[in-house]
């Protein structure tokens, strides 16, 4: 079977799970947010790694069983789920403090990061073109961080480095994928970062009341199945299609945000917000163009 631009159909049902995905996922982060206002973030963290084992068993199921979950190349299946584990902590972390659609808009600096990192870790070469986008990514990134009064609102650091360590996760994923199927990477990180939350316990975990516990597993049903999603979203479609599907999750953020918690994103929020969505879509353009040009030179 070729391997080219997908069909029409194919192509659309990979935006659907893009978009779907993104919305599961962002949900999953507001129910994640309202339970840290009563628990620690590795105790949320902790529990909600282990409901999402649910639904990734289940598609590990359909995906042929145990021998899909099998991993070749632990040393660097691990490295990189510390990266996704120091990422997860960090963002949850930022929600602690921050509006959802603030922590959201600064994550998006993730492409930026993957960017700035190509060169020293995976040796590829970058324009200027998208070095002038990663600078005005990050500008648009001090944007959203100033508050009024003009000083630096340094949780934003949180997320901020969240996206750092993402960066390095998607940049190893390049690395690894053809040491284990993504379910099987999927279940290690997150079967990792649950068993990770629990070394949080000597700094106190909460008695969970029973109907936090169902919106535990809630939020953790909810990662499992979103992860899933745009898992299977990458694998029909071509990624320079779907990934600007995902910041379709701003505007999530910003009707779960105003829903739950009446928050409403200010000027700095959208304008930044729109500095850094810009500057990782003209990234993703640019690097599919790249794509196409060494695939016609080849």
């Amino acid at each position: 079977m070729s391997v080219g631009v997908p069909s029409q159909p194919t192509a659309m049902r990979g935006i659907l799970l893009m978009v779907g995905g993104s919305a599961v996922l962002t949900l999953s982060d507001a129910v994640t947010k309202w339970l840290t206002a009563g628990y620690p973030v590795g105790q949320v963290i902790s529990i909600r790694a282990v409901f999402s084992l649910l639904p990734i068993l289940i598609f590990a199921w359909h995906a042929g069983g145990v021998s899909s979950l099998r991993i070749r190349d632990l040393r660097m299946q691990s490295i990189r789920t510390v990266c996704a584990i120091a990422s997860s902590f960090l963002f949850v972390g930022g929600l602690v403090y921050l509006p959802l659609a603030d922590c959201i808009a600064i994550a998006f600096s993730g492409p930026l990061f993957v960017t700035a990192l190509a060169t020293p870790m995976l040796g590829e070469q970058v324009g200027w073109r998208r070095w002038s986008a990663v600078l005005v990514g990050f500008l648009g990134v001090l944007v959203i961080v100033r508050p009024t009064d003009g000083a630096i609102q340094w949780v934003a650091l949180l997320p901020l480095s969240g996206a750092a360590c993402g960066a390095l996760r998607d940049l190893l994923t390049r690395k690894v994928r053809a040491s284990a199927s993504p379910i099987a990477v999927l279940a290690f990180m997150m079967t990792a970062m649950g068993l990770s939350g629990l070394t949080t316990i000597p700094f106190g975990w909460a008695p969970v009341a029973s109907m936090d516990l169902l919106l535990l597993a809630t939020a953790g049903v909810l990662v499992g199945v979103a992860q899933y999603l745009v898992i299977h979203a990458f694998y029909i479609a071509e990624a320079s299609l779907i990934i600007p599907y995902k910041y379709l999750s701003l505007i999530w953020a910003s009707l779960y945000g105003f829903v739950i918690w009446g928050d409403v994103p200010g000027r700095n929020v959208m304008l930044g917000a729109s500095l850094v969505v810009g500057s990782g879509l003209y990234i993703i353009h640019r690097e599919a163009q790249l794509a196409r040009r060494r695939r016609k030179g080849g």
